[in-house]
């Protein structure tokens, strides 16, 4: 088995240090977050940090480095106050990815890739057509870590759209049905198989 101690990590070369701590914790979900700046361009942006915060009320957060650089999202989100979290799913990986380059503010990634555009309802910011779980978010707060110089940046959900094949009696969305990928590190993507589920667990009694 491979082994680091601190000292050895902080030795390795730049790309391999990045490979390896972005990959050590695990699959991370993949998302195309939607947001549209005042002047009404649109923008799609890939984020693998995108985690549950709490059902009640319905909270979700991202994080995001630090805005030394433009941050189109960032600055989209903190103007308007809305955005979507669309599930990137495994027809549009190579478009999804190529979100992460870095593109200037009055340039859309929709004009970009093959990713489309679309607008529901009155909700202000677009969401990606074809993702088979959409999300409506509000921006409550953004938390700065300052130990890593990083924000927590934290919205509750406004509207969930789900494929109807995906969601499940017991309200659970099987995300495999929907072929939704995760990633694996910074660039490596895969689709997860469902396997089984299990029932809530409590304490065995004693005999």
């Amino acid at each position: 088995m491979a082994f680091f101690n601190r000292k050895d990590i902080d030795k390795l070369d730049k790309i391999y240090k990045i490979n390896l701590i972005n990959s050590c914790s695990g699959f991370k979900s993949a998302n195309l977050l939607g947001s549209i700046c005042t002047e009404g361009i649109s923008n799609v942006a890939i984020f693998s940090s995108v985690i549950h915060l709490g059902s009640n009320p319905p909270t979700l957060g991202f994080v995001l480095r630090p805005t030394t650089v433009p941050r189109n999202t960032h600055k989209n989100i903190k103007d308007i106050g809305y955005f979507t979290i669309n599930h990137i799913y495994e027809d549009i990986i190579d478009d999804a990815h190529h979100t992460s380059a870095k593109y200037p503010e009055e340039i859309s990634e929709f004009d970009v890739t093959s990713l489309e555009e679309v607008f529901k309802g009155d909700f202000k910011a677009p969401f990606v057509k074809g993702s088979p779980v959409q999300m409506s978010m509000k921006f409550i707060e953004e938390i700065y870590v300052p130990s890593n110089d990083v924000m927590l940046i934290v919205a509750q959900i406004e509207e969930l759209y789900i494929n109807d094949e995906l969601l499940q009696n017991d309200g659970l969305i099987n995300l495999s049905i929907g072929k939704i990928a995760a990633i694996n590190g910074l660039d490596t993507y895969t689709i997860p198989a469902f396997k089984k589920q299990l029932t809530y667990q409590r304490p065995k009694k004693r005999a």
